[in-house]
């Protein structure tokens, strides 16, 4: 193999732009020549292809996003527009691929190896945590760590003002990002899509510490779960009295520089893949399990089903009583 592609697709994550930077130096350290594809799958059918070289990826390693930028392609899952993308990579000579993104890029990188043959290798990237096959995502790590900070920040106005907080994170089939950030943070309640929501018991909870003069609570939510709006409105009407605020941190837990331990994920993933693909493998996608650097099938990686951390779950839950 001489000639490889890189893509970012799907929704940016931190960490995107250290993975990008590693799998091209680390491709030419090894003789490859890389090519940067424009916006996902998108520029492989509008051929949105440069060459890189290590002035291309100078001075990105802490950047959060994606200079490759992405886009969602749902042109992608008919084969008349794959045929282009692949046509267009034959142009280029591209043989491998470095798919950087989440289980919708994972399928597209799927589809590219069982129907037309190329070799494609996946990293997970994303901020949800929800690829099942792997301990961590590209990204997850820093969207927690924003989130913590943010926990922080508005901690202190709440204490100040005796209020409750309601904090919206991202999350619609996932909680890992409430989980993690609401633990670190100290949050006194958690609420995922995977554990049933009892209001009972958060109004039962806020009222007890209302009782002995703990006027302060944060509420870290899922968006899976509800509108910390809707979330608000029910507590009111369940008797929760004082006042009650709600923050919906939105895409400001997609941006960032990417923390430490997603600088190292990234690196560690591009070895990974640019080795399978000078390998002449593809159909497999690269993680991370017990801190080992693993491949696997890309099919049995997305057949897997995600076990949410239930155990951690209710530690979070005694700590926040």
């Amino acid at each position: 193999m001489k000639k490889i592609g890189v893509l970012t697709s799907g929704g940016d994550a931190p960490g995107m732009n250290a993975c990008v930077r590693a799998v091209v130096r680390y491709a030419i350290y090894n003789g490859l020549t890389v090519y940067g594809i424009e916006r996902g799958y998108s520029g492989l059918i509008n051929n949105h292809m440069v060459e890189m070289n290590k002035r291309s990826v100078s001075d990105i390693i802490q950047r959060g996003g994606t200079i490759l930028k992405t886009a969602r392609c749902p042109e992608f899952r008919e084969d008349k527009y794959m045929q282009i993308a692949v046509d267009n990579m034959e142009a280029y000579g591209i043989e491998g691929l470095v798919v950087i993104g989440g289980d919708g890029s994972y399928r597209g990188a799927l589809d590219l190896y069982n129907k037309f043959g190329v070799k494609a290798v996946g990293i997970p990237g994303t901020i949800d945590n929800d690829l099942a096959y792997t301990d961590y995502t590209l990204g997850f790590d820093t969207s927690v760590n924003t989130v913590v900070s943010a926990i922080n920040n508005l901690r202190d106005t709440m204490t100040s003002h005796d209020r409750v907080c309601i904090i919206e994170v991202m999350g619609r089939k996932c909680g890992d990002i409430a989980l993690y950030a609401g633990i670190s943070g100290g949050a006194e309640m958690i609420l995922v899509p995977e554990v049933e929501c009892d209001l009972k018991k958060i109004v039962k909870k806020i009222s007890l510490n209302q009782r002995i003069g703990k006027t302060s609570d944060i509420i870290v939510l899922a968006e899976g779960v509800c509108k910390a709006e809707e979330l608000k409105q029910e507590l009111k009407d369940n008797g929760i009295l004082g006042s009650i605020k709600t923050t919906t941190l939105g895409y400001i837990q997609r941006g960032g520089a990417p923390s430490m331990f997603d600088r190292v994920l990234a690196a560690r993933c591009a070895v990974r893949a640019v080795d399978l693909l000078m390998q002449d493998k593809g159909g497999r996608v690269v993680g991370i399990k017990d801190n080992k650097i693993i491949d696997e099938d890309i099919a049995e990686a997305l057949a897997q089903e995600r076990h949410f951390d239930k155990e951690l779950y209710d530690t979070a839950m005694i700590l926040g009583l």
